[in-house]
């Protein structure tokens, strides 16, 4: 009996000592989890006020200057814009299409496995050594020089990994009950990967897209090395073959090298301008997702 109450007793202070621990383990995560969502908020708050309020369309459209003050980022803001739609174009199918046959046609041997490593590792690889290739390749080899093609099939190379091994773990991710359920209606294996898994997983999908659409936007480093730190001077200029400075490495010129009076307030805004693009990019990726979510209901 004793034995008994003793061996009760035990248990539940066990029982309340686990409790008090889960209750510390939870505030501690929930703690930290605010506290990084306050420093990320905060820091966003940092960048917007100061360039927001003074942002102007004569700045945003306006071409920019060397030496007078007033310039603005018309031509930079437009490259990011071509380059990023002409990388996706490419990183995107391309990615999705190897991401896919990893998942559902590749054999399960150490090739394959090779090849996984080998993905992971170009998906890690300073943007620098994608900036490197590119000036390899185009510069060197082609003889085409520091231009928007160059630089937006390079920013390709670079979230291309990053979008196969996305889009893999996405296909992963779904239950193999859909993908039976599919073959057992009788559809082939082209249709089910169209119409079960590729809708099931399009929240992963749509999420790699918006990393690789926010990395390619803010992308530096790959951009100074395949397309320039200079413009064509024009707004609108499609031409492939004209240099290519981007937003980000006009804010990077701006800070370092130009010489125009009002440098801090160009980089104030630009900087403004680039973090209020790539947050709507999320938000305009997402809201496809948010109406299916919501007529699912």
């Amino acid at each position: 009996m004793k034995n008994a109450t003793a061996a009760a007793g035990a248990f539940r202070t066990k029982r309340s000592l686990n409790l008090i621990n889960n209750r510390l383990f939870t505030a501690f995560v929930w703690g930290v989890s605010a506290a990084i969502v306050l420093f990320i908020l905060a820091l966003l708050y940092l960048i917007l006020q100061k360039g927001l309020p003074s942002l102007t369309w004569d700045f945003i459209l306006g071409l920019p200057s060397e030496i007078e003050e007033g310039g603005g980022i018309g031509p930079a803001l437009f490259n990011s814009f071509y380059m990023l739609a002409i990388s996706l174009l490419i990183a995107v199918p391309l990615g999705m299409a190897a991401g896919i046959y990893l998942a559902e046609f590749a054999p399960d041997n150490k090739l394959i496995g090779f090849v996984r490593i080998c993905v992971e590792g170009l998906a890690s690889v300073p943007s620098i050594i994608f900036g490197l290739f590119g000036i390899a390749l185009f510069v060197e080899m082609f003889q085409i020089g520091l231009t928007i093609v160059g630089g937006a099939i390079s920013l390709a190379f670079l979230n291309l990994p990053v979008m196969t091994r996305v889009t893999e773990e996405s296909i992963r991710a779904v239950p193999q009950e859909l993908k039976q359920a599919s073959f057992a209606l009788g559809a082939t294996h082209l249709q089910t990967i169209r119409r079960v898994l590729i809708p099931t997983a399009i929240s992963g999908l749509v999420t790699g897209i918006c990393l690789i659409a926010g990395r390619a936007f803010g992308e530096s480093a790959v951009i100074i090395l395949t397309a320039g730190v200079t413009t064509s001077g024009e707004m609108w200029d499609f031409n492939l073959l004209s240099p290519g400075e981007t937003l980000a490495v006009h804010l990077w010129y701006v800070q370092s090298e130009a010489i125009v009076p009002d440098a801090v307030a160009i980089s104030d805004k630009a900087a403004a301008v680039l973090v209020f693009v790539i947050l709507l990019f999320n938000i305009v990726f997402r809201i496809p997702l948010w109406i299916k979510e919501r007529r699912s209901k």
